[in-house]
């Protein structure tokens, strides 16, 4: 970890870039907007968290049924993390071209989540900077999970590195956009950013409403942060948080939310998932799975949701498209494939 760090969450120093945001020709970019088709996909932009995940399989529920003051043991593993880095790892085995924009330390944990998201096939435009690499504690028990955050060098995202990384990506036709950097006042101006330089570059945009609790702190900031996004994605808690009534029916919920997004998913775990989309409500049933970890299973949910889209596939078949990565990423342990 590097040394020069005069102060907590703003330090200052030099900043390294990872990997090139410049336009590469891939041989056909696609024109798709969700909801649209395209005869073949393009590039799609994933921006947000990069982060070591340590993760534990609870026995029993964290909440009451957890043995506490005693040892407990419990499964526990190591593995690459990150929601936006997640989702671009979990598009890339789809085939899809992705260009993942973030920012990590100039730390040993910085360069090995490089290498795995390059040979994953993940093209990182990744600032390196002065801070320790994102790192999360994620609790996983039957029910739920519950994450322990530090978020690290993901705070310290640069606008220009952001907005530059967008728009020098010719091939691109979609920005991903995970919610946890506008939560935080160090990385917010650089999600802005980005946000605007995809539209004026004529990018469709989805975004992924993240979390309940940091929703819930940002009250009436968050709807302007997702107003005019082409496609939300939200767990039914985050649904119920955005529309500020925590009974909301699912499909209440997402219909109110399409007056902020084009097109609205509210994922439901084993209930599946529902899609408000114009004047229709689609659902897509869970795929049956055994499940083993739920962590990262909304952020494959989207990468396969939007692959299929972006290369042509009908809304409700995007939809189940969605439903089946995120069976695949509850089967195994931790988020990535």
């Amino acid at each position: 970890m590097p040394t020069d760090d005069p102060a907590p969450g703003r330090p200052a120093g030099r900043t390294r870039y990872e990997g090139d945001p410049g336009r590469v020709a891939t041989g056909g970019s696609g024109t798709a907007a969700p909801g649209g088709g395209a005869a073949s996909p393009g590039r799609v932009l994933v921006m947000g968290d990069i982060a070591t995940d340590v993760v534990a399989v609870l026995p029993a529920p964290l909440a009451g049924g957890l043995a506490l003051g005693t040892d407990t043991a419990v499964r526990i593993g190591l593995t690459p993390g990150g929601s936006a880095a997640n989702t671009a790892t979990w598009l890339a085995g789809t085939g899809t071209p992705v260009t993942l924009i973030g920012a990590v330390g100039a730390d040993a944990a910085g360069a090995a989540r490089l290498a795995e998201l390059s040979a994953a096939g993940v093209r990182p435009a990744v600032a390196r900077v002065a801070a320790a690499t994102g790192a999360i504690v994620v609790l996983s028990d039957p029910q739920e999970r519950t994450m322990l955050c530090d978020r690290g060098a993901n705070q310290l995202l640069p606008v220009a590195h952001a907005t530059a990384a967008v728009r020098d990506a010719g091939d691109a036709v979609h920005l991903h956009l995970s919610a946890y950097p506008l939560f935080d006042p160090g990385s917010a101006p650089a999600a802005l950013a980005a946000l605007d330089a995809a539209r004026q570059a004529g990018l469709t945009v989805s975004v992924d409403a993240a979390s309940a609790g940091p929703l819930a702190a940002a009250g009436s900031a968050a709807h302007d942060w997702l107003r005019g996004a082409d496609l939300l994605f939200a767990n039914l808690d985050e649904a119920r948080v955005l529309v500020g009534d925590p009974t909301a029916d699912p499909a209440d919920a997402a219909r109110e939310l399409t007056g902020l997004a084009r097109s609205v998913v509210v994922k439901l775990g084993a209930a599946g998932a529902i899609r408000a989309d114009g004047d229709r409500l689609l659902r897509a049933e869970a795929v049956p799975v055994d499940a083993v970890d739920p962590t990262g299973a909304g952020d494959a949910f989207a990468a396969g949701l939007l692959a299929a889209e972006l290369a042509g596939a009908d809304p409700l078949a995007a939809l189940r498209a969605g439903a089946a990565l995120g069976a695949r990423a509850v089967s195994q342990l931790g988020a990535r494939p």
